[in-house]
C-alpha cells in the first residue's frame, strides 16, 4: 500500500493538492473494495468508490487511470511461473491457475463497482472517457480492454429489452431521442411526433441497469415501394398513410446512443428482431430495406490517391472526369439541371465502385457499409440526390444507398462477409461498378 500511495503522491517539493488527495483517496478505496468479503458492506464501499471517482477531473483523473493501468495489472512474474507450470503439465487445474493469474485485478474491481446503484452507468461513462485518449495514452489500453470484455457480457442480447417508442413514451426518453439522433437531426417536438405516427415506427433496446437510457434505436417508415429520397420521410408536414397498405419497411436511421459502448454490436440483433416483429404486425410487408447515408464517399473521392488513379486511368472518361468533378466544389451544383444530369452517371459508377471495392484490411472503407453488410444485408440500389441537405451533399454528393435485408438470406450473407469479407450485391450494382474508370485498375486500393 505504501508503494501504491507513493505512485500517486506529488513529487517532492511540489506540495500536495486537492487533486492529489482525491486520487489517493479513490485508489485507497478501490484497494479496500477488493479486500472486502461481505456483499452488503461491499456494495456500500462500492458506492463510496464511485462517489470519490466522480470528484476526479483533469490531472487527478489521469493519475487515477495511470494507477489502474500500472498497479491493477497482473504481476509478470506470477504469470510467467503459471505459464511455465501449465506448459510443463497442461492440466485443467494448471490452466485455471494460469487464467486466474492473467486476469487483471481491475476486472474484479469493476465487477464489484457494478454492485453499487449506478455502477453500470459509471463504468460505461469510464470507458467513454478512456476511448478518445488511447492514441496518446496507449498504456490505458488494458483498462479499455477489461471494460470492453465486461460490458460486452453485461450488454449481450439476453439482457436487452426491445421496446417500441411512441408518443405515449415518457418525455424523458423522448428527449433522449432528440438528443442522441445522429443520422437525421430531429428538429423539435413536431418533427419527433411525425416520426412516431401510425405509418412510422421507432424501436429501442434498453438495459435493466439503465432503464431511462436507450442503448440503440431505429426509425422505420412503412411505405409502398423502396424509398429513394429521404426528405419526404423526414418532412413533418407529410400526410400520414395507412400502414396496413405498406409493402416495405424502410430503416432510415439507426443511432447508437452510448459512446461508452462503442464497438459492442447491437444493430444486428435489433434489425432482425424489428423486421420479424413488423412482419407479424403487417403481413403485407415483403421488403425490409434501409435508406442509408454513405458518409465516406466524398472524402474518398477527393483523396489525392483516388484523383491520381482517375487521372491515370485508361477507363472511359477517367482523366476528363477529374476536371468534371471540380464542379462538386460549387455548393449549388445539384440545383443546375444540366450539370446535375451530366454528373449523375459518373458519380453513381464511382459510388458503386467505392462501396464494392474501396477497402482497408479487407473490409469496406465505409463505416455504414461495414455495419449493414456485416449484419447480413445486401447492396441493392444507389439513389441519386436522395439527400439534398447540407450534410447529405457534403458527405456523399447527395447519394444514398438501399441495403436490403432478406430474412431467409441474412445468416448466409453474414457468414460470407464474416469469413471472406464477401460483399453481396444486386446485379445492377455490379454493372455500375464495372463501368467505373477505376474498374480497370489493378487492385482496389483505398
Amino acid at each position: 500500500m505504501r508503494r501504491l500511495l507513493r505512485s500517486v503522491s506529488p513529487r517532492a517539493g511540489s506540495g500536495a493538492t486537492g487533486a492529489d488527495r482525491n486520487t489517493r483517496k479513490t485508489v485507497t478505496l478501490c484497494r479496500a473494495l477488493l479486500s472486502q468479503r461481505g456483499e452488503a458492506s461491499g456494495a456500500a464501499l462500492a458506492r463510496e468508490v464511485l462517489a470519490a471517482y466522480d470528484t476526479l477531473q483533469g490531472p487527478a483523473l489521469e493519475a487515477f487511470f495511470d494507477v489502474l493501468a500500472s498497479e491493477f495489472s497482473p504481476d509478470p512474474q506470477d504469470v510467467g511461473r503459471a505459464a511455465d507450470t501449465y506448459r510443463q503439465e497442461p492440466s485443467q487445474t494448471n490452466l485455471v491457475r494460469l487464467m486466474h493469474m492473467v486476469e487483471p485485478g481491475r476486472q474484479e474491481l469493476f465487477r464489484r463497482l457494478n454492485m453499487a446503484s449506478g455502477g453500470t452507468a459509471a463504468l460505461v461513462e469510464m470507458r467513454r472517457r478512456i476511448l478518445p485518449q488511447l492514441k496518446s495514452r496507449p498504456h490505458w489500453a488494458g483498462i479499455e480492454a477489461d471494460l470492453d470484455h465486461l460490458l460486452a457480457s453485461w450488454f449481450n442480447r439476453g439482457f436487452l429489452v426491445l421496446a417500441r417508442i411512441d408518443w405515449r413514451t415518457s418525455a424523458l426518453i423522448l428527449e433522449k431521442l432528440i438528443q442522441y439522433e445522429a443520422v437525421h437531426a430531429i428538429e423539435g417536438w413536431k418533427d419527433l411526433r411525425r416520426r412516431l405516427q401510425a405509418d412510422r415506427r421507432c424501436f429501442a433496446y434498453f438495459h435493466p441497469a439503465l432503464p431511462d437510457e436507450p442503448i440503440i434505436f431505429i426509425e422505420v417508415a412503412l411505405t409502398r415501394g423502396i424509398s429513394d429520397k429521404v426528405q419526404p420521410l423526414l418532412d413533418p408536414d407529410s400526410p400520414v398513410t395507412d400502414p396496413a397498405q405498406a409493402n416495405c419497411a424502410i430503416f432510415y436511421s439507426i443511432t447508437n446512443c452510448q459512446e461508452g459502448l462503442r464497438g459492442i454490436s447491437f444493430g444486428n440483433f435489433l434489425i432482425k428482431q424489428v423486421a420479424e416483429d413488423l412482419g407479424r404486425e403487417f403481413p403485407r410487408l415483403k421488403t425490409f430495406s434501409t435508406l442509408s447515408p454513405i458518409p465516406g464517399f466524398s472524402a474518398w473521392l477527393s483523396d489525392t490517391d483516388t484523383l491520381e488513379r482517375l487521372a491515370q486511368s485508361t477507363g472511359p472518361g477517367g482523366s476528363a472526369l477529374v476536371k468534371q468533378l471540380q464542379a462538386l466544389d460549387e455548393t449549388d451544383w445539384h440545383t443546375r439541371a444540366a450539370l446535375s444530369e451530366a454528373l449523375e452517371p459518373p458519380l453513381l459508377r464511382l459510388c458503386a465502385y467505392y462501396l464494392l471495392h474501396a477497402k482497408r484490411d479487407g473490409e469496406p472503407l465505409d463505416a455504414v457499409a461495414r455495419f449493414h453488410l456485416g449484419n447480413g444485408a445486401r447492396l441493392e440500389r444507389l439513389n441519386w440526390l436522395a439527400d439534398h441537405s447540407r450534410q447529405g451533399m457534403a458527405r456523399s454528393a447527395g447519394i444514398m444507398v438501399n441495403y436490403v435485408y432478406r430474412l431467409d438470406e441474412i445468416e448466409h450473407n453474414h457468414e460470407a462477409y464474416a469469413n471472406r469479407h464477401e460483399v453481396v450485391s444486386s446485379a445492377r450494382f455490379l454493372v455500375l461498378a464495372r463501368q467505373c474508370p477505376l474498374a480497370g485498375a489493378r487492385g482496389a486500393r483505398s
